[in-house]
């Protein structure tokens, strides 16, 4: 079974499935987790079912070598995401200190209201 067509394999170790940029990583994260083909053909407009049943496939036939490829992944994955965490761009900042204003809104109004809840069962 000549499986390795259905995907570009490029210099930095990534493995792609052909004709998209989707990752061989994003199919077999979300089939590992439980999802079925069809649910991951669904969740990715982009790729086909064949495309997923060959990304699944290929991992089935390479379970080692791709038990190693998604562990380097995750692993890269995590440290993009504790570095991004740890030191955000100015853009990141700014959302933040948006979402912390509108969350200190929010609790304001939901203190209020329970008072005024209290309030009018009181009287």
């Amino acid at each position: 079974m000549e499986l390795d067509s259905n995907f570009d394999f490029l210099n930095n170790g990534a493995i792609k499935i052909k004709g998209t940029r989707v990752g061989i990583e994003i199919v077999l994260d979300d089939y590992l987790d439980g999802h079925s083909p069809e649910e991951i053909a669904i969740r990715y407009p982009s790729l086909t079912l064949k495309q997923v049943y060959a990304a699944i496939t290929y991992y089935l036939y390479n379970k080692e070598k791709m038990d190693s490829y998604l562990e380097i992944w995750r692993q890269e994955f995590d440290e993009a995401w504790q570095q991004q965490h740890s030191n955000p761009s100015p853009r990141i900042k700014r959302l933040l200190e948006i979402k912390a204003k509108d969350e200190a809104v929010k609790e304001t109004v939901f203190r209020n209201l329970n008072t005024e809840a209290r309030r009018t069962q009181r009287g």
